[in-house]
């Protein structure tokens, strides 16, 4: 892992980034999906990338038997303190896993903290390797878009070095914080939805749909009032429910989640 990751997440904010506001959000439409698109369980689950264990933690609580994998030390302690979850330190590129061992795998951190295409490809593979013919793999990215519409939603694009970050972002999809107070989100890499398919493919795995997470709701300014409101929470996830594949609304999503088959 790069320094300036390593240095970011060790401020220990991936503990509570999904609890609130577009965080919580993009949690709630996650798992939405993750509980549509999984099999019936108990499934054997390899997180790769899982962090502090935020969807391990429910997913083992739902019968399925979970292990984690991060680069990060502090984040497997906090995982493998969860009910029911394992966790250790690896690397997506190279799984201490055995061929074909699980019926699904998560890559939700990854593929959007390896800026360079073989990298991911990498990645990409060590998940088709693990999981057993016929398993899921199942990928969150972020959208080249999303500091653009961020920058605006948070005014972050009035500051001149925000504003040429930007520019290198939108046509490369490499975002690389060069601020010293390192105020912005670290290295990484934002991809173009039209990506995925030749990554997936790459990889040996079928791609069977992409979707996007949170849809353009994350930057409405009253969000927090939404969710915190069971109706309209409610309400709200069956509304993106119907516009999750629609292509024309990729674009708008913070993240897209990206699901592949392999060949049973």
């Amino acid at each position: 892992m790069q320094p300036e990751i390593a240095q970011y997440y060790q401020r220990g904010g991936e503990a509570s980034r999904l609890g609130a506001g577009a965080g919580r959000w993009e949690f709630l439409r996650t798992w939405d999906l993750l509980t549509r698109i999984l099999p019936a369980g108990p499934l054997s689950v390899l997180d790769v990338g899982g962090a502090t264990g935020v969807y391990a933690g429910p997913l083992a609580a739902a019968g399925h038997e979970v292990h984690l994998v991060d680069p990060m030390p502090e984040h497997v302690a906090a995982a493998a303190a969860l009910p029911g979850v394992t966790a250790c330190v690896g690397d997506a590129r190279a799984l201490a896993e055995p061929d074909a061992s699980r019926d699904a795998v998560l890559l939700f951190g990854p593929l959007y903290h390896l800026v360079e295409r073989a990298d991911r490809i990498a990645a990409w593979r060590e998940a088709a390797r693990v999981v057993r013919p016929g398993g899921l793999v199942i990928a969150a990215t972020i959208s080249r878009y999303a500091s653009l519409l961020d920058g605006y939603a948070r005014g972050y694009v009035r500051h001149p070095t925000f504003a040429g970050m930007l520019e290198t972002t939108l046509s490369t999809g490499v975002h690389r914080n060069i601020d010293e107070d390192q105020r912005w989100f670290t290295t990484a890499y934002f991809h173009h939805p039209d990506e995925l398919p030749g990554e997936v493919a790459e990889a040996g795995l079928t791609l069977e749909r992409r979707v996007a997470v949170e849809g353009p709701l994350w930057m409405l300014p009253d969000l927090a009032e939404i969710l915190a409101d069971e109706a309209r929470r409610t309400q709200a996830l069956a509304l993106l429910r119907t516009v999750e594949a629609e292509p024309h609304l990729w674009g708008a999503s913070s993240h897209l989640l990206t699901v592949a088959r392999r060949a049973a």
